[in-house]
């Protein structure tokens, strides 16, 4: 018998439905309970303290919903306050995004010259050259926080001249570093792929960390017999929670889940002020 119960996945906002995508490409019956905190988008320029919090109330809300594994889908959650989320999650597993990613990079750069772009939170808190480094010292890491590219991504600029101006101006020094891997260390950056891949040239490998995250999940559940017995469905059985419907939240959310979101429903802020 499996595990019939949700995977919770929350993120700062909709960049997380990119690794909703991958867990439902690679384990199709598996439900998901999705926790978009698009009200408060993004967690990255935020304070230590306030990124703390946020995690905590997002995960919060999904363990109140019988959750089996709690994915933070949130790289500034997953490099600032990781370990105070395992701190308070005693029950379920509790993955971040950065180690999938990092380990990811690690085994394919041949360079050894790895290149990381995130929000300033995630940049700052050194987490992807820490993780790389214990794996393998002798890789030099150099990060690039990329501001602009979550809200491009969350006001649906997606393919426009803004956002490759912005790419261009973000990526044009990670190229002479002569970096040949680039981690995407941000879940709203794989929708950015196209633009980022041509700023930088097909010599250097994209490391999406949505794929990677996805599978240490299906690893989790294969080792612990918890992955659902069916092998279908477990889409239109998720459940979508955002705490604000933008105008443009259908059409950027299809984009980076690659299907039309069923059953979305809104959450005040306070219900998850409540969290904590």
């Amino acid at each position: 018998m499996g595990d019939e119960r949700p995977i919770g996945v929350f993120d700062s906002g909709l960049g997380g439905l990119t690794v909703a995508k991958e867990i439902f490409r690679l384990m199709p019956g598996e439900r998901i309970i999705y926790l978009g905190d698009t009200a408060r988008v993004p967690y990255g320029n935020k304070s230590e303290e306030a990124i703390k919090r946020f995690g905590l109330q997002d995960a919060r809300m999904l363990l109140d919903m019988d959750i089996k594994l709690l994915i933070a889908a949130c790289n500034t959650v997953s490099s600032v306050a990781l370990s105070h989320l395992e701190q308070h999650v005693k029950d379920i597993p509790v993955i971040g995004v950065v180690w999938p990613g990092a380990r990811a990079a690690t085994s394919k750069s041949v360079e050894k010259r790895i290149g990381v772009i995130g929000t300033a939170a995630t940049i700052r808190s050194g987490s992807y050259a820490k993780a790389i480094n214990s794996i393998d010292p002798n890789i030099k890491v150099y990060g690039k926080p990329c501001p602009l590219f979550v809200p491009l991504v969350e006001e649906g600029l997606i393919d426009s001249d803004i956002t490759r101006a912005a790419v261009q101006h973000y990526l044009y020094e990670m190229v002479d570093l002569g970096i040949d891997c680039l981690i995407l260390g941000c879940t709203h950056y794989p929708i950015l792929m196209e633009a980022i891949q041509g700023a930088v040239g097909n010599r250097i490998q994209l490391i999406d960390s949505a794929l990677w995250v996805a599978k240490e999940a299906q690893n989790i559940l294969k080792a612990t017999n918890a992955a659902a017995a069916g092998d279908t469905g477990g889409f239109t059985l998720s459940r979508f929670l955002v705490t604000d419907l933008t105008p443009n939240f259908e059409p950027v959310a299809e984009a980076l889940l690659g299907a039309g979101i069923p059953n979305i429903e809104k959450i005040a802020v306070e219900e998850l002020e409540k969290k904590f």
